[in-house]
């Protein structure tokens, strides 16, 4: 089987594997007991989170471990919004962003703030200067996404950092999920978010893992209540092995990260050249400046659940837009946002990769998506 869904989990690495098993089997008291194998998962946890920090550039006390990247987004959003409603109750977030973001801030709208959102470009970019336009002295949160998770389209996050420090007294939360790991982002004074999200399985970690870290102290209301854990912001037993697991994977991530980026443009241009030469059936969605990991494209008058059966049967695996959505009977947000022909809005297939993908990967997928085409125009 060739995997191309990297954007929808990735396999773990064995050493991430090996790590978590060896903290099962080791170090399996709770962190909070005062006992002398509670004091040893302690140490071991803070240990991650340390590790999580130098990462980030931030300060260890400013690093929660969540169960992943949706937590992680519900709790920055409700939490700074439910804390700082002194400020005001007005938000500002993206079209395009992922559903954990898009269906937190609903809830928000529902129960009295104010939404604005920032619309995308042909290349799925917002405009800095609607940004601007959009930001009031009672904006609390701005929330917007590195990475597209469907297109890949990266969004100017250090240009929109400025912008909103200096203009307003708002806290800005980066959806970095599809980021982490695949391309640098940390936090860098004001020059850049706030508060970052991060998920452990996009980068060959475990499902289930998850971290939501904090340039500096912030105001935020606790995510869940109980015995105090984790700063008294997310109560209950921390999941050690989970945490151990994902800064292991984290550290690989960044280690590996400027030959996973070459590898990723390589084949990211690779492909674009190559569903280029199939003419106008094809509409790519993802763009030549886009995150090299993620390729989106189209075929005209296809529904993509066709494509994604016929590459199954010759062994590669892709998939529809997002594996969040795609279950859904209906047209991507994304898409939609994007202003896609309507020929194109059905048939969305996304490639992505990740630290397990080859050159013969690539080259295979080439090979069964020309019989694809082929086949499906009867020759």
């Amino acid at each position: 089987m060739i995997y191309l869904d990297n954007s929808a989990t990735t396999k773990p690495y064995k050493e991430v594997l090996n790590t978590f098993i060896q903290v099962n089997e080791s170090f399996y008291a709770n962190p909070a007991s005062i006992h002398e194998a509670g004091v040893e998962s302690n140490t071991l946890l803070d240990r991650a989170r340390a590790q999580m920090a130098k990462i980030l550039r931030t300060d260890d006390r400013q690093v929660l471990f969540t169960a992943g990247g949706t937590e992680s987004n519900n709790f920055a959003i409700f939490g700074i919004a439910k804390a700082n409603t002194h400020k005001g109750k007005h938000i500002i977030t993206t079209e395009i962003e992922h559903a954990s973001v898009l269906e937190s801030i609903r809830v928000l709208q529902a129960d009295g703030y104010e939404i604005d959102y920032l619309s995308v470009d042909s290349n799925g970019v917002i405009s800095l200067q609607e940004l601007q336009e959009k930001l009031r002295k009672d904006t609390v949160l701005v929330s917007i996404m590195h990475v597209n998770n469907e297109m890949g389209a990266i969004q100017p996050i250090e240009e929109a950092a400025k912008i909103i420090h200096e203009s307003s007294r708002a806290t800005f939360h980066v959806d970095a999920v599809q980021s982490f790991g695949k391309m640098p982002i940390y936090f860098k004074d004001d020059a850049g978010p706030d508060i970052i999200s991060i998920s452990g399985h996009k980068i060959h970690g475990l499902k289930g893992s998850g971290v939501i870290a904090f340039r500096k102290k912030m105001n935020i209301a606790p995510l869940l209540l109980g015995g105090g854990q984790e700063y008294g912001l997310r109560s209950g037993t921390v999941a050690v092995p989970q945490a151990v697991a994902l800064a292991k994977a984290a550290r690989m991530a960044v280690e590996n990260l400027e030959q996973s980026m070459k590898k990723y443009r390589k084949w990211h241009n690779e492909l674009m050249e190559f569903l280029t030469s199939f003419g106008s059936v094809i509409h790519i969605l993802s763009t030549p400046n886009g995150a090299a990991h993620i390729l989106s494209f189209s075929v005209k008058d296809l529904k993509g659940e066709i494509l994604i059966n016929a590459l199954q049967k010759r062994g590669i695996i892709v998939s529809t837009s997002s594996a969040c959505s795609s279950k859904q009977k209906k047209t991507s947000h994304v898409v939609l946002a994007l202003k896609t022909p309507p020929n194109f809005v059905n048939g969305v297939i996304r490639l992505s990769f990740g630290g397990l993908t080859t050159d013969e990967d690539i080259q295979q997928f080439k090979k069964a998506f020309t019989e694809v085409m082929k086949e499906l125009k009867g020759e």
